[in-house]
């Protein structure tokens, strides 16, 4: 049976805020936002599509504390990128905070990123292959 991962789920503190910062500053591209009465299903993907988020506000006490934390405080997501230089530098202005330079390992190029709500990112472009 074929099958891939669709969505991730990506425990934020407000829905408005997840929007405000994937869509707003990264451009993401709003995929679903359903009101379903006590929660809504907001999906958001890249500019260039591929797995989705689902945006989950968090709700009690062992979800709020995994804001930011949903692995345990290492990079969690992958942004990958065709043009490292032009994303990196569109990032910065829109305020992304990234927690080194971009330095170049076998596998391409790399930054550590953060969103505002902690969760730790890269942004990578990946060697071409000869």
């Amino acid at each position: 049976m074929p099958s891939h991962i669709s969505a991730l789920a990506l425990v934020v503190p407000d829905y408005d805020a997840g929007l405000a910062f994937y869509v707003g500053k990264l451009g993401f591209r709003l995929c679903e936002d359903i009101d379903q009465g006590h929660k809504r299903w907001v999906t958001v993907e890249p500019s260039g599509g591929g797995t989705r988020l689902l945006l989950a506000r968090a709700e009690g006490p062992g979800q709020i504390a995994a804001i930011g934390n949903q692995a345990g405080g290492r990079v969690f997501l992958f942004l990958q990128t065709d043009d490292f230089g032009r994303d990196h530098a569109a990032m910065l202005a829109a305020g992304v905070t990234f927690e080194e330079a971009p330095r170049h390992e076998p596998y391409g190029t790399v930054a550590v990123w953060r969103d505002p709500f902690g969760n730790r990112w890269d942004l990578l472009e990946l060697s071409r292959a000869d």
